[in-house]
């Protein structure tokens, strides 16, 4: 066995810095909740470079003893808790004690503070986790804490971080976040010297409007509602105001910003039946339960948290949500009109002994529901717990009609050994000639395709119109065979394929707009679309940037002239999170599909004799063809088949 060694400072430091310090978000994060927990009124934050070079973050609170500067930086010191029992009743940002430590290991970091009542301020700095002395600095009060060079020690941290630009967004989400779940706080937020965001601590309403624009409250119901124990708060958009992300997704647990399943899925559910496909809803909700129900201490930067019983959770917020959306009695008493923030808008719910009405069937697409396992089921022998080193995965069981259906399991693959990439010199001649023999069988199958699809081919001379369905399906004979040919989706594929023939040979040619198409994006889209306006100005867009948070198109592509811009950019901002990145030549695909679909003829709808040849004759009979959605264009039915139908043929 090899030798235990004793981590040094330098060492453990880092390692906790691997946690909480993922990006320059992180370190706002972090500054940010301290300076809240000190009882700040105004804090201002300033980045350069994304965060990259500078954050730094000033605030009114209640400072730093100078006696206690050198213990902020210590590993596991913090002023949040200090018995074993705190932790069942947090109620702060921050409690864990090892930010500022983390930070500094990898940063060069300068504390200024000066605590209420002390005389004057005083200023230390630590660079890479070596501490320097304390001296007396200019300070009016509060503290401010600067990082500046973040990860300059650790090269290959740095080397996975984003862009500028991308930072910049990450860091101005947090921000908005901040903005958002501490609404009687005033910020301040600079990005490379430019004021980026301000809010002035009035109130939820004005929260909402410095983060989403004044428009967005217009389109949201206010809640404020509480059920089996549980406060539900908050602004959730009408149906109609939908978004292309789920940046505009906003949840506040007692207070902490929070990505929780739980409550997302409730939220989702509750607005499944009124929204389509990529469409998601907009929301800022707080949720203020008892301290003594949720951990917090559950992910090593508190973006998640658990609760003691997710059904009352998920069942109160579902139902209150759904009230509203369906226009139920009940929602009169969540719904808050005309009124302005409550002074205990921060109380946190009663506890409640009710027993939550939880929907114990969630509804799929095919008519049958889904039923959720408890955890302290999973114990039992029916749910074994699969050996380390197995493969695992999560299944789902589905029922129709009171029956069993079917488990589905969504495996988990297995890690690759450590020599999975070495190979010898015979390893790599026999991979080569296997290369060599897939080359080879590749060529016969296109091959085989191409015989295939000469062969699909029917003889014109001898087909012969007999007539139409529904005037939607028209049938030809040829032969032994009958042909039923769908006319829209046969039209609509001719015309799809000379649209792309010319969009490859196009010349980009824009057609200027009367009136410009302004778009208002939030930050995290902003940043998204910044990155791509030369692809976007590529295909004959005239877009640039109109102010903050908004980008105006001039032009469009001529042959796109008639496209919905709207449709257009909430398709393509879906791509947001999109780990490939931007697919502008399948929204095109999608787009030209669109406008074959509106120009080809359509179900019953009556052609000339005239019509029904010429179209018949450019499908050059290729019976193969499929229309841009997938569907057959034609159909073959032979003899055979067709007397077996009549039972002519046993």
């Amino acid at each position: 066995m090899a030798k235990i060694n004793i981590l040094d400072s330098s060492i453990y430091n880092r390692i906790a810095a691997g946690e909480v310090v993922e990006r320059p978000a992180s370190v706002v994060k972090e500054f940010v909740e301290n300076s809240i927990d000190a009882g700040a009124k105004n804090i201002v934050i300033r980045i350069e470079r994304g965060g990259k070079d500078l954050i730094s973050v000033v605030d009114d609170g209640t400072g730093i003893e100078r006696s206690e500067l050198k213990s902020a930086f210590l590993p596991h010191a913090t002023s949040k808790i200090s018995k074993v029992e705190d932790l069942d009743v947090i109620q702060t940002l921050g409690f864990r004690g090892e930010a500022l430590a983390s930070v500094a290991s990898v940063a060069n970091v300068t504390l200024k503070s000066k605590f209420d009542g002390a005389d004057e301020a005083f200023c230390l700095t630590c660079s890479g986790g070596k501490m320097g002395g304390i001296v007396p600095c200019a300070l009016e009060g509060g503290t401010e804490i600067v990082a500046e060079n973040l990860f300059y020690n650790t090269p290959v941290r740095a080397k996975f971080m984003k862009t500028d630009k991308g930072e910049e967004s990450e860091v101005s989400a947090v921000v908005a976040r901040f903005i958002l779940g501490n609404p009687d706080i005033a910020f301040r937020y600079y990005t490379d010297g430019k004021l980026s965001v301000q809010s002035f601590g009035g109130g939820q309403e004005e929260a909402v409007a410095a983060v989403y624009g004044a428009a967005a409250i217009s389109e949201c119901y206010r809640l404020d509602a509480a059920k089996h124990g549980v406060r539900i708060r908050g602004y959730i958009g009408k149906p109609s105001y939908t978004k292309a992300n789920r940046t505009y997704q906003s949840t506040f647990v007692n207070g902490r910003y929070v990505s929780n399943t739980t409550i997302s899925s409730a939220v989702t559910n509750a607005y499944a039946s009124y929204l389509m496909k990529r469409q998601y809803p907009f929301y800022v909700l707080f949720i203020d339960v008892p301290p003594e129900v949720v951990d917090v201490n559950v992910h090593p930067n508190k973006s998640d948290v658990r609760f003691e019983n997710n059904q009352i959770i998920y069942g109160s917020i579902y139902s209150v949500i759904a009230a509203v959306l369906d226009g139920n009695a009940s929602a009169l008493e969540y719904i808050v009109k005309g009124v302005k923030e409550c002074a205990d808008d921060k109380a946190p719910a009663q506890p409640s002994d009710s027993v939550p009405c939880v929907p114990s069937k969630i509804k799929t697409e095919e008519g049958g529901h889904l039923t959720a396992v408890p955890f302290s089921e999973i114990r039992d022998a029916k749910y074994p717990v699969p050996p380390i080193g197995a493969s695992s995965g999560i299944a789902i069981t589905f029922h129709d009609s009171g029956a069993v259906r079917q488990s589905a399991s969504l495996p988990v693959q297995p890690p690759f050994a450590e020599n999975a990439f070495a190979e010898s010199v015979g390893e790599r001649e026999r991979r080569e000639e296997g290369a060599a023999d897939v080359f080879a069988e590749n060529k016969r199958y296109l091959a085989m395709l191409d015989k295939k699809a000469k062969q699909q081919k029917i003889v014109f001379e001898n087909a012969k119109y007999c007539g139409s369905l529904f005037n939607t399906y028209l049938i030809y004979e040829e032969g032994d065979n009958a042909y039923i040919i769908d006319q829209h989706a046969a039209h609509e594929r001719l015309i799809f394929d000379r649209l792309c023939e010319e969009m490859k040979a196009r010349k980009i040619v824009r057609q200027p707009m009367l009136v410009p198409f302004v778009l208002s994006v939030n930050r995290e889209e902003a940043s998204f679309l910044a990155e791509n306006l030369a692809n976007i100005a590529a295909i004959g867009f005239d877009i640039e940037e109109f102010g903050a948070g908004s980008f105006k198109v001039s032009a469009v592509p001529l042959d796109l002239q008639d496209i919905d811009l709207k449709a257009f950019f909430d398709e393509l901002l879906g791509e947001l999170g999109n780990l490939r990145g931007i697919r502008l030549e399948e929204l095109l695909r999608d787009k030209i599909a669109m406008t074959a679909c509106k120009h080809a003829v359509k179900g019953g709808m009556m052609l000339t004799d005239s019509e029904k040849e010429k179209l018949f004759a450019m499908l050059h009979g290729d019976m193969g063809l499929k229309c841009p959605h997938g569907r057959p264009v034609a159909v073959k039915l032979t003899k055979y088949e067709i007397e077996k139908m009549f039972k002519r043929i046993v």
